[in-house]
């Protein structure tokens, strides 16, 4: 039984900022279940030191790293058979709200010290050198936050294989030259080769360079990001590495995003049986203040910021609600200390619209998970009209529970949405668009509302939607693949 260290800054249920947490939950569950000894490692957050008094966690270890009192806690993670330790360092790790930023939506001035300890006792578990008798043949690393890990373990012969994933390219880890100057790095790690990008300590880099592996969370933004559009700076790095990226779609939770068994749905339905899917409906618009109406309604989950599209949706808005659509918007709450103003506009232009058209837009300004799934349950059409979107899951959500996607055809929503008038009727699952702007976005929703007055058509796309896979299942597999190639090609490095 293979064993993998899962190293991540977030996961669901105990953090979560994004779609890192439900990765972090379902992937290392999903290898379990293919026959991994998978372990989490995770900081001692708030909630995770909580599960460690409510589960009677296991003490499995006490390090001192860097000065710092470090001790390594053994629990479960809720709801399933995974391993989890959790790295408790109270000075560093024990803060509420936001792991990354504070009350003022400002990064934790301290947070390269933060990740750079969390990285260095992945490298002491990794190497056997914390005092445990499980030690993994493979590391996995997530997004910048564990990105030194890697580069701690080129320090050693002996290390274990290492697989880096890309979950947001964006977010780079980005620091002065002194921080390198006081984690005792060699020296010789310190060019733009390596960890420089331009002048500053780029976490990241420690991954992209050093690991064996470096994957994304889809094959199309696997390919957008050896390009200047979406490499962030990196993008030749990317191309350099290319034999050695791979792009793996991410999968979702089936259980929790199950329109037959949903806890949070009024009424259940599926692929084969949708009639309870307009009684989700009626029952979302009373919930809303939403007229009980024939017209489509339109919904929109995440973000209400313009990496996600919102000013082309904000453009096109007045258009669709004159021709008697509704829509309902649920955003994450970004109207806080923490916004910028140029993501607080947005709300605001929203709750303008909302105010303007009432019975016809409703829009919550708030992160609340029971009503994302009676929201996208209750809809006809799911917009998501990202500028980038390295695999994305409400679309996922979409599909499966029936509700049909209309998304910019970038990263993982073009290798999960087939544009009915681009694919043929067995695969065909949504609408897209090439032409990243508000009059592409229209001209598609009008498209989409052509396909919706036919009934006929319009339940063989659900149908196509619906029976789609969306599980973790195949992916699981992927990285079986991918890990056991880096395995055999490391014993072979090492015997010949």
């Amino acid at each position: 039984m293979t064993r993998v260290l899962f190293v991540t800054s977030e996961v669901h249920p105990l953090v979560r900022t994004g779609g890192l947490a439900d990765v972090s939950a379902s992937l290392p569950e999903a290898l379990g279940h293919i026959g991994y000894d998978v372990t989490i490692l995770l900081p001692g957050y708030p909630a995770a030191m909580e599960l460690t008094r409510d589960a009677g966690a296991l003490h499995k270890a006490r390090l001192w790293v860097d000065s710092y009192d470090v001790n390594l806690w053994q629990t479960r993670l809720p709801g399933t058979a995974v391993t989890l330790w959790i790295v408790d360092c109270a000075q560093l790790f024990r803060r509420p709200g936001n792991p990354y930023q504070n009350a003022e939506g400002q990064p934790w001035k301290d947070n390269a010290r933060r990740f750079q300890l969390f990285a260095k006792v992945g490298a002491k578990i990794a190497l056997g050198k914390a005092g445990l008798s499980w030690i993994p043949e493979v590391v996995h690393c997530n997004d910048w936050q564990s990105a030194l890990l890697p580069v701690y373990l080129e320090l050693s012969s002996e290390r274990p294989s290492t697989v880096f994933t890309v979950h947001n390219l964006a977010s780079q880890g980005l620091f002065p030259q002194d921080t390198f100057q006081n984690f005792g790095l060699p020296e010789k790690s310190w060019s733009y080769d390596l960890l420089d990008l331009k002048g500053q300590l780029a976490f990241i880099k420690g991954g992209l360079v050093f690991s064996d592996r470096i994957t994304t969370v889809s094959p199309g933004y696997a390919e957008e990001i050896q390009t200047p559009e979406f490499g962030c700076g990196l993008e030749d790095l990317l191309y350099q590495r290319r034999h050695e990226l791979t792009g793996i779609l991410n999968g979702i939770d089936t259980r929790a995003w199950d329109p037959e068994n949903d806890a949070h749905l009024p009424h259940h339905y599926g692929p084969e049986d949708i009639k309870s899917k307009r009684l989700c409906r009626f029952q979302l618009r009373q919930e809303l203040g939403l007229e009980q109406t024939d017209a489509a309604l339109f919904c929109f989950a995440g973000r209400m910021v313009k990496g996600k599209g919102l000013d082309w949706l904000s453009d096109v808005l007045p258009a669709l609600l004159k021709r008697g659509c509704q829509l309902a918007m649920i955003g994450a709450g970004t109207a806080s200390q923490a916004s910028s103003s140029e993501e607080r506009k947005f709300e605001v232009a929203m709750d303008q619209h909302a105010r303007d058209w009432p019975g016809q837009l409703s829009v919550t300004i708030a992160y609340d998970e029971a009503l994302v799934h009676r929201v996208i349950a209750g809809s006809d059409l799911l917009l998501m009209p990202s500028r980038f979107e390295p695999c994305g899951l409400n679309q996922l959500y979409g599909l499966r529970y029936g509700t049909i996607p209309i998304v910019n055809r970038v990263g993982g929503l073009r290798d999960t949405v087939f544009d009915v008038s681009n694919n043929s009727g067995e695969i065909a699952n949504g609408f897209s668009f090439d032409i990243p702007d508000a009059a592409a976005l229209l001209s598609t929703i009008e498209r989409a509302l052509k396909y919706y007055e036919s009934r006929r058509t319009w339940r063989r796309i659900q149908e196509n939607a619906m029976t789609g896979d969306y599980s973790w299942n195949r992916s699981a597999r992927l990285y079986s693949d991918l890990y056991q190639n880096i395995l055999a090609e490391r014993q072979h490095a090492i015997w010949g």
